[in-house]
């Protein structure tokens, strides 16, 4: 049990929810590549066993969100949890111009976290800061949006839907609050699915109460765990020698006439070992199975 499975997380529920019934279902080391937050539903790739290992090759991949923005209304969480600190009132000519504004978002730019957000500042979390009414500074970062296209426009609810694909750091709700300055009014995150992770994406996920009631059954559950070799399945491969894997196992490095770049490991009857890392014409374990 050994890799990844894809949970299509529900709205109402915790990434650690999913985590812990899903370590009761298994009995094995269980983690996950990032949260979603409670009021998101969508793509959590779940890792199983020594796939926990997996996390630091998984981390930085890009994601592709459906996302629904709240025009006119401002709220301190940025999204729909939180208290209206703000009302402005959108007008139509606002609303035909969307289309152009979310063009003006692709690419790289500087964006700022929103307050309500898991960034330590000096040890603290900064939701801990905003719960007690407090200001601290905050740097923006890079982000890179590589994909935005407009879904649908509700011009009575003041709402519109967008899809988006966009590489690691980036925030939706701020996002939202920056799509609406744009549009010279307010904003915030209404809702939030999460369609895509690197290559993971929604139809090749589970419910968690779907994968309960197929628990018993092996054949299905193997079905939707991803293993590490296939993980890999673009990575050439090694194949090593009895003496050399012996070595490999045991830590040492090996000469290896190969570039710098992931390996799949095999011994010479093609049973698959694991994973290894080259750099410097270095072979160095990494993941064995």
């Amino acid at each position: 049990m050994d890799g990844i499975i894809i949970i299509n997380k529900k709205k109402g529920c915790t990434s650690h929810d999913n985590v812990c019934k899903i370590k009761k279902m298994f009995k094995e080391k269980i983690g996950h590549t990032g949260t979603l937050d409670p009021m998101a539903e969508g793509v959590l790739p779940i890792l199983i066993g020594k796939g926990t290992l997996l996390s630091k090759y998984l981390i930085n991949h890009d994601k592709k969100y459906i996302v629904k923005l709240q025009l006119g209304i401002q709220t301190d969480t940025a999204d729909s949890e939180g208290k209206i600190i703000k009302e402005l009132p959108v007008n139509k000519n606002q609303m035909s111009n969307i289309n152009k504004v979310l063009k003006t978002f692709i690419g790289k730019q500087e964006q700022m976290p929103p307050l309500y957000s898991a960034i330590k500042v000096n040890g603290k979390k900064l939701y801990e800061y905003a719960r007690k009414g407090q200001t601290v500074e905050i740097a923006p970062r890079t982000i890179e949006i590589y994909e935005i296209k407009l879904i649908n426009i509700d011009e009575e609810q003041k709402q519109i839907e967008f899809e988006v694909f966009c590489g690691k750091g980036t925030y939706i709700r701020s996002l939202c609050e920056d799509i609406a300055k744009k549009l010279d009014t307010v904003g915030y995150m209404k809702e939030l699915k999460r369609i895509q992770v690197g290559e993971f994406n929604i139809e090749n996920s589970i419910t968690i109460e779907k994968l309960e009631k197929n628990i018993d059954n092996k054949e299905y559950i193997n079905n939707k765990i991803i293993s590490i070799e296939n993980l890999f399945k673009d990575n050439e491969k090694i194949v090593l020698e009895q003496r050399k894997l012996t070595l490999f196992l045991n830590g040492v490095k090996l000469t290896q006439n190969y570039k710098d770049g992931i390996y799949k490991i095999y011994d010479t009857d093609k049973n698959f070992i694991g994973i290894g890392t080259i750099k410097e014409r270095l072979l160095k374990r990494d993941i064995i199975i």
